[in-house]
């Protein structure tokens, strides 16, 4: 019998190495006949059965595999690719994880476990695995020290050594890959989009380089090319459903939120239980308009993964939905649960502290924020001596410099600045209930202009940013005026006047004011403490790495308040400053005012501007959607007593007074 079971493995192994599946098969029945269980029948058969295309055979074949010997790396990674097949992700990526952590070595786990992370928009977990794809690889010394680097977080060491490394190798398409990585993640896309295409040059069916191609076109907001490199992405890998996740994601992104749900919809089709595809798909359903849809889909991800901390914060960031006692016991159990600092356990700890203030016990709500906010600002690198750093050589750069009319003449541009959580979007939802004006996004053209200005190719070099305004000639400043009104065209719709309200670009009025001397700027403004606070409890989906410490956001409040005082009281009426207090208690009076600023008649649309039905893309989607909302005034009084060190720097900066007199 022995002899005879080994001759018929010996031929599966054989069959299977051959590709010839229907042999391998066969062999395999027949030695089970003589032994049932034998875990390399087992494993054999499964694999067999799995390229076969009989996923759901083979998922109980290995799970039998596994039950006999659980650390068996091969196993797990088979499994894991079966239920791909089968459209159950989450239980393939805990499958292929286990896999990689039994065989750190393990390639072909690490490719599949990187496809699975790219179809559920994980861009941080995908980069992980491809690294480590590399990393299975005989690689030069120096690539893989910078491999290790970007996996520990260090950013700028691991560029140096890649730009050294492709000064020698220049026509290495993985070294050119993970620099273009570095610069997606540190926000130099401009470079980080020269370097895919020099790679995709070299390697045409280089498909990870052409995602992130993608993804960086999309953070470049130039969607129809990002959309072209992923449906190229569709017809060469057609069963790979990460395309289509990516597509339906730049859709949103896009703004064309019917294409972008039906392409979710495909998807989910296919994988009906995945919480970060749902998740993704409830922000398109949000700020497409459908907040009621987009809280099911939450909720769904919530019942696909009850550990799923983005699916969470989404529920609590809709402003609008109030969770039950039963959840919130649930919440708290999986938040003490989760031991390494993670995003989920960030997500989850804003979350709970959003529902405990909703419950009123504002010294637990407290301490979730806190703990959420100190998470958080363990993946960031913000120093806010750099940002008061910036400002001052604004502010010098402004003291010494007119500002005359000789940029491009559009009076097209309304840009609203200031900090995030201040009533930006309310003044947008308003202004764009004129006839005459329509919102865009927060657009990231003013900042991309202030990059290539400053002639900076990696961040050690020196900024010639904001001198060279001073060097620049009537023809070039009309250039770039053109190419930011060229670059804002793609979000326009018709109307004469449009809206940005990237609110980081108070750091660029200068910028404004040389390239378009005629756009409206308002700066929108609320009380510090409130202002700051209401930082601090909103965890922002990118961006703002400034929000995630008290005294950060205070030095930050500190400087955007002094570089715009300083050009209000040098330009007269140039920037208006709204205060949401006085939009709150009395809204016609600065509805007209604001009106005025602009250049348009008053319209009383502007004074219904909750009934607008249109694309909200920011965390107060769902709360301008309503009438007024006076909540927010006073909230942060009720955590006056763990507010001391905002208190505390705000008026050691001269921002507030005696901090006693602000409790």
């Amino acid at each position: 019998m022995t002899t005879a079971l080994e001759q018929l493995l010996d031929e599966a192994r054989s069959a299977l190495r051959a590709n010839d599946l229907v042999g391998a098969i066969s062999a395999c029945e027949q030695a089970r006949k003589i032994e049932a269980d034998d875990p390399r029948l087992l494993l054999i058969h499964g694999v067999a059965l799995r390229r076969s295309g009989e996923e759901a055979s083979a998922e109980k074949l290995l799970r039998s595999v596994l039950e006999h010997a659980p650390a068996l790396p091969l196993a797990h990674h088979e499994l894991g690719v079966a239920l791909v097949a089968l459209g159950r992700l989450s239980d393939a990526r805990g499958a292929l994880e286990r896999a990689v952590r039994l065989q750190p070595d393990l390639k072909a786990a690490w490719r599949a476990l990187y496809d699975v992370r790219a179809a559920e928009g994980d861009d941080i977990g995908a980069a992980e695995a491809y690294r480590n794809v590399l990393g299975t690889d005989e690689v030069d010394p120096a690539l893989r020290k910078a491999l290790e680097l970007v996996a520990a977080g260090r950013l700028g060491i691991a560029e140096g050594i890649c730009r050294e490394y492709l000064r020698q190798r220049p026509m290495d398409v993985n070294a050119i890959r993970l620099l273009a990585e570095i610069g997606i993640t540190l926000g130099i896309v401009d470079e980080a989009i020269k370097l895919l295409e020099r790679c995709l040059e070299l390697a045409p069916d280089f498909h990870v380089a052409r995602s992130n191609y993608a993804t960086a076109l999309g953070r470049a907001q130039r969607f129809d090319a990002a959309l072209e490199q992923v449906q190229r992405l569709e017809i060469e890998q057609s069963t790979n459903i990460s395309h289509k996740v990516q597509s339906a994601a730049l859709l949103s992104m896009a703004g064309r939120f019917e294409e972008a749900h039906a392409k979710f919809e495909t998807v989910l089709g296919q994988i009906s239980d995945n919480a970060r595809i749902l998740t993704s798909y409830g922000h398109s359903l949000r700020y497409g308009g459908k907040g009621g849809e987009a809280t099911k889909a939450y909720l769904r991800a919530v019942e696909a993964d009850p550990s799923a901390g983005e699916a969470y914060w989404s529920l609590a960031n809709l402003k609008t939905f109030r969770f039950s006692a039963d959840r919130v016991a649930v919440m708290r159990a999986r938040l003490a649960g989760l031991e390494q600092a993670s995003a989920d356990k960030y997500h989850l700890a804003f979350a709970l502290g959003k529902a405990l203030e909703d419950e009123q016990s504002f010294d637990d709500s407290f301490e979730a924020y806190a703990m959420g906010n100190a998470i958080k600002k363990q993946f960031s690198a913000y120093d806010h001596a750099m940002t008061t750093q910036r400002v001052d050589s604004m502010m010098t750069f402004c003291g010494q410099h007119d500002f005359d009319q000789q940029g491009h003449p559009s009076e097209a541009p309304i840009f609203i600045v200031g900090l995030p959580r201040t009533g930006s979007t309310l003044l947008e939802q308003i202004l764009s209930s004129h006839p005459q004006v329509e919102a865009t996004a927060e657009l990231p053209f003013i900042g991309q202009i202030a990059s290539e200005l400053s002639g900076r190719r990696n961040r050690l070099d020196d900024s010639r940013y904001p001198e060279i305004l001073a060097e620049l000639d009537p023809d070039q400043r009309r250039e770039w005026g053109r190419f930011y009104l060229e670059r804002a065209e793609i979000y326009r719709k018709g109307a004469p006047r449009f809206i940005d309200k990237l609110p980081n670009n108070w750091l660029h009025i200068a910028l404004i004011r040389s390239i378009l001397p005629n756009a409206t700027i308002i700066d929108a403004r609320r009380e510090p403490m409130a202002a700051c606070f209401a930082n601090f409890k909103q965890l922002f989906a990118r961006g703002q790495e400034f929000t995630y410490g008290l005294e950060d956001i205070a030095h930050y409040y500190a400087d955007y308040l002094r570089m715009v005082t300083q050009w209000q009281e040098r330009y007269p009426g140039d920037v208006r400053t709204v205060h949401y207090e006085a939009v709150v208690s009395g809204l016609e009076n600065e509805v007209r005012a604001m009106l005025e600023h602009c250049r348009l008649p008053f319209d009383a649309a502007c004074l219904k501007f909750h009934e607008q039905d249109r694309a909200i893309r920011t965390a107060s989607s769902e709360q301008v959607r309503q009438p007024i909302y006076r909540d927010a005034l006073v909230q942060w009084r009720n955590f006056a007593s763990h507010l001391q060190p905002l208190r505390k720097t705000l008026s050691e900066r001269g921002v507030i007074g005696d901090p006693d007199a602000a409790a």
